[in-house]
């Protein structure tokens, strides 16, 4: 049997918040945009429909609580999600709260220029408010 195993990209440009039932949260390092991942801990799953309908539905309450979560800890005006999969075939959804006025907005927050990387307390701050909060 296949064991999950994070793909090295979502490593490298992200931090770990926890493991949740079906899923690891990460914060992607860009300062810029309140952006977490989700990657549901299964291996060789690249697309929502490859999950069994269980983790299928807790996948959905996950999106939904991280969305909850973050549009009440940074007031986002709209919470982004999508999963893209095109750089990292390895299932992940992004949840990206945004606002007008943000680096990238209106438009998407993917290739919008360089990340700015989180000072490491400003990141660990952030990390416990998501703990505390989600």
């Amino acid at each position: 049997m296949a064991v999950f195993q994070l793909h090295e990209r979502l490593a490298a440009e992200s931090c770990v918040v926890g493991d949740w039932t079906l899923s690891r949260l990460l914060l992607a390092d860009d300062a810029r945009f309140p952006w977490l991942i989700l990657v549901p801990r299964r291996a060789r799953i690249s697309e929502i429909q490859e999950l069994d309908p269980s983790d299928r539905s807790i996948l959905m309450e996950e999106i939904t609580r991280v969305s909850i979560g973050l549009r009440k800890i940074t007031g986002a005006t709209k919470i982004n999600v999508g999963a893209l999969g095109n750089v990292v075939a390895q299932l992940h959804v992004h949840i990206v709260a945004r606002h007008p006025g943000d680096a990238a907005w209106p438009g998407p927050v993917w290739g919008h220029g360089a990340p700015l990387r989180y000072g490491s307390s400003v990141r660990d701050n952030f990390i416990e408010n998501l703990r505390r909060g989600l």
